[in-house]
């Protein structure tokens, strides 16, 4: 998708491969509209009692109710438009009001030192919200090669101080139907993460 690195090493455990496969979930709906396919995919999913798992059942049940031409639409109102979309999903404008600014800089200085850089043909800047899902879901799984605990201090630096805000945004978007459920999975898993990630190690 948006960014590549050399080589994978570590394998995480799995509870941190569960973190990884939402993170990567949530990358790819946002980077792109889910086709036929992954909406069939996604109508197939179990949730369960807790907030995640809830927020997965609402998912399915969105997935199922609506059709690969009505997600493209959505996505292409919310995320693109005419001149622009509903949303800015950009780090730097939902922490300065303006696109490419201090927070992309940092970012970029970041990814440098990991060494991670934006795939090739990729024309979105590396602040946008599913570019930071994919990069944590490698640091969590070893795609990414990176020192013990770089997933949290990404996440304090680049995720928690506006990721939240942007996903209570996507959920209660005017022109958003399936991406209400995104917004909702990806606000409840924030909310976890930013506790979990909180804790003393």
């Amino acid at each position: 998708m948006g960014v590549e690195s050399p080589v994978g090493c570590c394998a995480a455990d799995e509870a941190d491969l569960g973190r990884a496969r939402l993170y990567r979930l949530l990358a790819t709906l946002l980077v792109q509209a889910p086709g036929g396919d992954l909406l069939s995919r996604l109508a197939g999913l179990a949730g369960d009692t807790t907030p995640v798992g809830a927020a997965l059942g609402r998912l399915a049940e969105a997935a199922e109710a609506t059709t690969a031409e009505a997600v493209e639409r959505e996505f292409f109102d919310l995320f693109i438009g005419i001149g622009r979309g509903e949303l800015l999903p950009y780090a730097s404008y939902y922490l300065t009001g303006f696109l490419h600014e201090r927070p992309l800089a940092r970012l970029r200085g970041d990814l440098a030192r990991l060494g991670i850089a934006r795939a090739d043909g990729v024309a979105e800047p590396e602040d946008h919200i599913g570019a930071l899902c994919e990069v944590m879901a490698g640091l969590i799984d070893g795609t990414f090669p990176a020192p013990a605990g770089e997933d949290g201090r990404f996440f304090e630096r680049h995720l928690r101080p506006w990721a939240a805000r942007f996903f209570a945004d996507l959920e209660k978007a005017k022109v958003a139907r399936f991406y209400r459920a995104v917004g909702a999975l990806g606000g409840q898993f924030i909310t976890i993460e930013t506790e979990a990630l909180a804790l003393p190690a």
